[in-house]
């Protein structure tokens, strides 16, 4: 199971959402007045009385031929986590901090411009990560509008672009920002506007690799998590258990959770005595859960009622003790091959107990 989104789709609605407004202080601009005639007073009547304090002068003034062609200014977005700007800084830049599981912060953003350059299938011009900086190769941020399938997409412009990281000496914070080197284009030049917007549309595209990648380590965080949130071990009274370090009442409501993804029916739960009872139905291993979604869990397990026992050992961890319907707790070998399935249920899922 993926817990992203597709990185084309998020950049796409990122960058169209990066715009602010701009607003013109043109509103009294003669263009919006048009002056008519005063009313015609039939001759039977009295012409009204006009006060010539606010008299205006029959004029009529067309709008202005020439579109000004207002663009919205480019904004870094701070959608990976540890992620911020400072106000009003003049440069396309981000800053960001070093999350849980970062081992090297800088090393994770330049991973986060490979990223970026492979997606665009370029490269680097220059290498200078040791100094900071790294220069790249051609490639274009504006892409033409969609077509029909048939039709060739012609390049609007393509840039080269410098991307200098900057850390602080307390190694938990970096920042990143872009310089646009180069610029080529048949149909649109190139503004101090446009050149803002493509150094930070730059910028938005590292910080979402960025999000990206952690996202993925995130998983990887939590699938070793899971690898050692469960192990064998024997309860306070000798009999074979799956034990953990977490607390018995935390366990009690995660496992149970847990419990019912893999195709448990929680019946009861009783926190005063740490039982939980269950019951299981085998799954049918038919086509259509491969097509429609996970793939079943195959437990080794009777369909069954089944009442798991949590309570903590002598050494302060606590203990899981299956037991079947009749009150036996499950043999060693079961109880062995349970662990092993459930503990990869964990590691695909990312999760922990």
């Amino acid at each position: 199971m993926q817990y992203w989104i597709p990185k084309t789709l998020a950049i796409s609605v990122l960058l169209g959402l990066s715009g602010c407004s701009v607003f013109t202080n043109d509103a009294h601009h003669e263009r919006n007045y048009r002056v008519n005639e005063p009313v015609k007073v039939p001759a039977n009547l009295q012409q009204p009385a006009q006060d010539p304090t606010y008299k205006m002068s029959v004029a009529r003034f067309n709008s202005d031929a020439e579109a000004k062609g207002y663009r919205p200014p480019q904004q870094v977005l701070t959608v990976a986590k540890g992620s911020w700007v400072e106000e009003n800084d003049e440069k396309a830049r981000v800053y960001f901090d070093k999350n849980d599981g970062i081992e090297d912060l800088v090393d994770f953003i330049w991973q986060s411009v490979e990223g970026v350059m492979e997606r665009h299938n370029t490269s680097l011009l220059d290498d200078s990560r040791a100094q900071g900086s790294v220069s790249t190769n051609w490639y274009s941020l504006i892409k033409p509008a969609e077509g029909w399938f048939w039709e060739d997409e012609e390049q609007i412009s393509k840039q080269k672009f410098r991307f200098v990281v900057e850390q602080k000496e307390h190694q938990r914070t970096a920042s990143l920002h872009a310089e646009l080197l180069d610029y080529q284009s048949d149909k649109v030049e190139l503004t101090d506007m446009l050149k803002q917007q493509l150094e930070a549309r730059a910028v938005n595209e590292v910080v979402s690799e960025f999000d990206y990648l952690y996202r993925i380590l995130e998983v990887q965080m939590r699938k070793q998590q899971g690898i050692l949130s469960l192990a064998l071990g024997f309860d306070s009274e000798g009999n074979g258990a799956m034990i953990t370090e977490q607390a018995a009442d935390i366990v009690i409501d995660r496992f149970s959770s847990f419990l019912e993804r893999v195709n448990f029916t929680i019946i009861k739960i009783d926190n005063d005595t740490g039982e939980i009872a269950t019951r299981y139905e085998k799954p049918d291993d038919s086509v259509w859960d491969s097509i429609w979604g996970d793939e079943s869990v195959q437990l080794p397990l009777e369909s069954g009622d089944y009442k798991v026992t949590v309570a903590t050992t002598n050494d302060g961890s606590t203990s899981l003790t299956w037991k079947d319907a009749q009150g036996n707790v499950l043999d060693t070998d079961v109880m062995a091959q349970l662990q092993q399935v459930l503990l990869q249920v964990l590691r695909d899922k990312g999760l922990t107990i």
